[in-house]
């Protein structure tokens, strides 16, 4: 584990060693280890810079894969996995759009998933693509117009924004919503915030001003318990208060933020996607433009729930409606809806945030000759953890055998450290070694989502 963390560099770490004048990759001959990365044929498309070297241009080579989803005639907004500082967390943004429970928000809301990987290798500074203001933000809007083009999209260049960001990623979605409130629909923050103050052992990390129209956009802070709260020394002990800072400065001039420690993690993401994705969902639902409104709609404010923040350094696990909340609305953690509070409670006491409905059925099953093909769509509550298959409608196998996950909930993608599935992707298929020759079975499979609630089993259909 410790190698592991290595590689991960939270930005308020002092950073040497900028590569300004690094040689660019070509495309076709990618430096390890960003040499190895999941192809990009539709429904996902890539494009990739080299780095620059004229001033306030990105220095760093970055790729950018965006997932679409098949039946959407126009995107309505891009849901943005960010992931964090470091050349090992850089690396993992590479299959971030090809996580299937990501990508299930994207789908439910007509959305493009996208992932950027920047280049950036190790103990080079971080703050050269994670503030937005050094080219990285030029770089994001670049590749929207590309990408649209690539995809026959070209709205995506103009639709909102849902951000998602892991430590540096964090800093950059925060410094992105500030930069363009106009254009973000809701922002989590996962272990890493923007400054609004300068701090003379920081030097690298340039304070932001916050400005009223970012104040309407909902953000969430997230961190882990051993960031500062119930650990308070070592490298990631300074995440709390970072955190504290940037959420009571937003929330005492009437910003919709919150905040959401995590009780059983550090600096990795272990379990925040199962409050993450279904708070962006309700962001989502409430903001996106329709057919009848051009513009992101207001975040209703009636239905909020509010939770104290508690003396100390230890926040409250008690949500109330806005109605019957009894303390200082302005030093309170704002939550959007009553929906969202009880996950938040659930979230903050042990993270094992409830679900009781199954996931969708896989689709579109067959065999041929002994090998077993299928798609689905993951739960968009609680993602997908493995399937069962039957020959005959008996037990056969389960795939996999034993998910791993060595940060949260184990999950049928694997996860790193940053929330992206592992490479090599996992496949939906399954050879049934065991078949008698010239024996005709049947099959079925069904989806078993994270908290172990199983699909209906569909027959699998014979192909030549």
């Amino acid at each position: 584990m410790s190698h592991i963390l290595s590689r991960y560099l939270f930005l308020g770490l002092a950073i040497v060693g900028l590569l300004c004048t690094m040689t660019p990759a070509r495309l076709t001959a990618q430096q390890p280890p960003f040499d190895i990365f999941p192809e990009a044929r539709p429904p996902y498309y890539r494009v990739r810079y080299e780095a620059s070297e004229k001033p306030g241009e990105l220095v760093y080579p970055v790729n950018y894969t965006i997932w679409i989803p098949k039946s959407v005639d126009r995107i309505r907004g891009v849901v943005v996995h960010q992931h964090g500082c470091g050349e090992g967390s850089c690396k993992s943004g590479l299959t971030g759009a090809y996580d299937l429970h990501w990508q299930a928000l994207a789908r439910k809301h007509d959305c493009a998933l996208l992932s950027p990987a920047y280049e950036q290798p190790d103990k080079s500074e971080c703050q050269m693509w994670c503030d937005p203001r050094n080219g990285s933000d030029a770089a994001f809007q670049r590749c929207l117009r590309d990408l649209g083009d690539l995809s026959g999209h070209p709205e995506l260049s103009i639709v909102p924004w849902a951000l998602w960001g892991h430590s540096g990623g964090g800093h950059w979605a925060g410094g992105m919503t500030l930069l363009h409130p106009e254009r973000i629909v809701a922002t989590w923050l996962r272990s890493g915030v923007p400054l609004f103050e300068a701090n003379a052992e920081r030097q690298s990390i340039v304070a932001y001003q916050l400005n009223e129209r970012a104040l309407q956009v909902p953000i969430m802070c997230n961190l882990g318990t051993q960031e500062g709260v119930s650990v308070t020394d070592g490298r990631f002990a300074g995440v709390w208060p970072a955190n504290q800072e940037f959420f009571q400065t937003i929330r005492k001039q009437g910003g919709l933020i919150g905040i959401a420690i995590d009780p059983l993690t550090a600096h990795e993401c272990g379990n925040q996607r199962y409050l993450a994705i279904p708070w962006l969902d309700c962001c989502l639902t409430a903001r996106l433009p329709t057919e009848s409104r051009e513009s992101l709609a207001a975040m209703p404010i009636d239905r909020a729930w509010l939770a104290a923040l508690g003396a100390g350094q230890q926040p409250l696990v008690e949500a109330k409606p806005i109605a019957s909340f009894d303390g200082n609305a302005l030093d309170s953690i704002w939550l959007p809806d009553e929906s969202i509070a009880k996950a938040w409670m659930q979230f903050v006491a042990d993270t094992e945030v409830k679900d009781e409905t199954p996931p969708p059925a896989p689709t579109n099953v067959k065999i041929i000759d002994k090998e077993l093909t299928w798609d689905v769509d993951a739960d968009l509550e609680s993602g997908l953890a493995s399937f069962v298959i039957q020959r005959d409608g008996v037990f056969l196998a389960r795939l996999p055998e034993q998910g791993k996950n060595p940060f949260g909930r184990p999950v049928f993608q694997n996860l790193q450290y940053s929330d992206t599935p592992t490479q090599p992707l996992v496949t939906k298929a399954y050879i049934d070694r065991t078949a008698l020759p010239g024996v005709r079975h049947s099959y079925q499979i069904a989806a078993i989502n994270t908290v172990n609630l199983k699909s209906q089993f569909v027959e699998a259909i014979v192909s030549e």
